[in-house]
């Protein structure tokens, strides 16, 4: 990093009170927004649904809005508010743990009008100890590890450290060489051949924090571009803001090396939501713009480059439909029974989960992983206490365990991690039964049920034995990287019979966004051919990303 040193001879001699706290979790959100995808792309599966890097950003972002017009200038309140802000608004295991190393962060400083060394470094120490105590199982080579190796390097320079500029930088050293052990940690990491994608956005946070210090700057990012493959084009939908009225992706091969730096900052005086991927010599581009640019970006890359295609949606038209079509009928919740909440990933599934007696849906699974206030909102008004969340994806059991925390209502999280656990469940709803004893026996019933995925790879990896290319067809059984295949026909098959779906009973495909009802039947006809005695049915899911969630029972 270039270093304005007059800047920070400067900043040294003033008081890092509640406003330049609020400078710094600016700065650190801004930064992991510049580099969001690259954390994003940090997955250890080659699933084409990484968004850690999605899920901590937003954290940073519900955290910022709470103290934006916050005129405070005591550290320890601004401190909890920011903690306030980010437990509400955490996405996502990793933005959970986010926000509770932003919660003990907040404790290390709370009687602080202003902070120094001292607070910074116990203020650290008190982020390791909060997101530890926060995670039933701490697993090493993660976010966690990151901050407790913060922790421990900041307190070995308390002695020498001459101001808390001294400890930030000594804390962003840490959290780079932590992040760099991470493979060696956690072998699972080490055969994808990535970094752990938490630690990674943590130590962008923290970068970014002294970048602001030596006036270095926030919206050029340290990445390249991510795999055209990666990109999440389908999630878009999800944070179209005022002034974001189209969607515009160009695919486009430039005239000579592509001077990325160059070509953001142009981007970026046209729109939003700015994502670049690349794949075999050719980029795409995609951006949101306001009305009156929706052809700039295209006129700029046809000087750039020769455009091969161009691809414009109205965001404002879809939302218009996709509201009109969310139209879902629940059952009333009796006054003092049970109501469940489940969180599903597709408008199919969202249909099916509501004959069944759900009482609220969030939207949201892999990709787009709702937030501890979305969980919240869901339930709040609803006419009774007794409330059972059903997460139904494995990184938002912990988001509905913390919307547990804050409610005063009697709420039962049952851990579901996949659709077919949670449909599983909600066959033992008892709607007037005693809440413990059916969230135990909604528990026990996710045993009765595997889970089979199909999707296609974004990168050439092995993982556990299996070798996967980009772009081939793979299968994920219970969580698990399973198989790689060459057609989805196959990896369904294939899957079937790595699952033993010769004892099961019954095989429910639920097909994605991309498929159809007779490519799906087509597929259970198979099914049918090979297991006679197997009940197969078809059931449109929706799902982004995935062409079919499986259920085995």
């Amino acid at each position: 990093m270039a270093i304005d040193t007059a800047r920070v001879e400067k900043l040294r001699k003033q008081k890092i009170d509640g406003q330049s706290m609020k400078r710094l979790i600016d700065a650190g959100m801004t930064w992991l927004r510049t580099n969001k995808e690259n954390v994003n792309a940090l997955n250890v599966f080659p699933v084409p649904d990484g968004d850690t890097g999605t899920n901590m950003t937003l954290t940073m972002q519900a955290a910022w809005a709470e103290i934006k017009d916050l005129g405070t200038k005591n550290f320890g309140e601004m401190a909890a508010a920011v903690s306030k802000g980010a437990l509400m608004g955490a996405r996502g295991n990793s933005g959970v743990i986010t926000s509770q190393i932003l919660r003990g962060f907040s404790r290390g400083v709370h009687d602080k009008a202003v902070l120094d060394k001292e607070a910074l470094v116990k203020a650290f120490g008190e982020a390791r100890d909060t997101a530890y105590k926060g995670v039933v199982r701490p697993v090493e080579g993660t976010i966690l590890t990151v901050i407790k190796e913060v922790a421990i390097a900041t307190e070995a320079a308390l002695a020498t450290a001459k101001d808390a500029i001294d400890i930030l930088e000594v804390a962003v050293k840490a959290a780079d060489e932590a992040v760099r052990n991470t493979p060696e940690q956690l072998p699972v990491l080490k055969q994808a051949g990535v970094v752990d994608s938490g630690g990674k956005g943590l130590f962008f946070i923290l970068e970014g924090m002294l970048r602001h210090v030596y006036g270095e700057s926030l919206e050029t990012p340290t990445m390249t571009v991510q795999a055209m493959s990666t990109m999440n084009l389908e999630g878009a939908l999800d944070e179209v803001e005022d002034g974001q009225d189209y969607e515009i992706v160009v695919d486009f091969v430039p005239n000579g090396e592509l001077d990325l730096a160059s070509f953001y900052g142009r981007l970026e005086e046209m729109g939003t939501s700015i994502q670049v991927g690349e794949g075999e010599g050719m980029y795409r581009m995609h951006i949101h713009v306001p009305t009156e640019n929706r052809y700039v970006p295209i006129d700029y890359i046809m000087d750039i480059g020769t455009v091969t295609k161009v691809a414009i949606e109205n965001l404002l038209a879809q939302m218009d439909d996709i509201q009109k079509s969310a139209q879902i009928k629940f059952t009333p919740v009796e006054p003092g029974n049970i109501a469940v909440v489940v969180v599903s990933p597709g408008q199919g599934l969202s249909k099916i989960f509501a004959s069944l007696g759900v009482a609220a849906i969030v939207s949201g699974g892999q990709s787009m992983n709702p937030s501890t206030q979305d969980i919240l909102n869901s339930f709040e008004n609803l006419p009774t206490d007794k409330i059972i969340i059903l997460p139904n994806n494995k990184n938002i059991v912990l988001a509905a365990n913390q919307a547990k925390e804050v409610t005063v209502k009697q709420v039962a999280v049952v851990p579901t991690r996949t659709v077919p656990q949670g449909l599983a469940a909600m066959l033992s709803l008892i709607p007037d039964g005693d809440l413990a004893a059916v969230a135990e026996k909604m528990t026990k019933a996710l045993a009765n049920v595997k889970t089979g995925e199909i999707t296609v790879a974004v990168r050439t990896v092995e993982i556990d034995g299996v070798s996967v290319k980009d772009g081939q067809v793979i299968a994920l059984l219970d969580g698990k990287l399973a198989l790689a295949a060459e057609t989805v026909e196959q990896g369904v098959m294939d899957l079937l019979e790595k699952a033993g779906a010769d004892q099961a009973e019954i095989v429910t495909l639920f097909y994605g966004e991309g498929m159809t009802h007779s490519e799906a039947n087509k597929i259970a006809d198979l099914i049918v051919t090979k297991y006679a005695s197997l009940e197969v049915e078809v059931q449109e899911g929706g799902q982004p990303h995935y062409q079919f969630i499986i259920s085995i029972e």
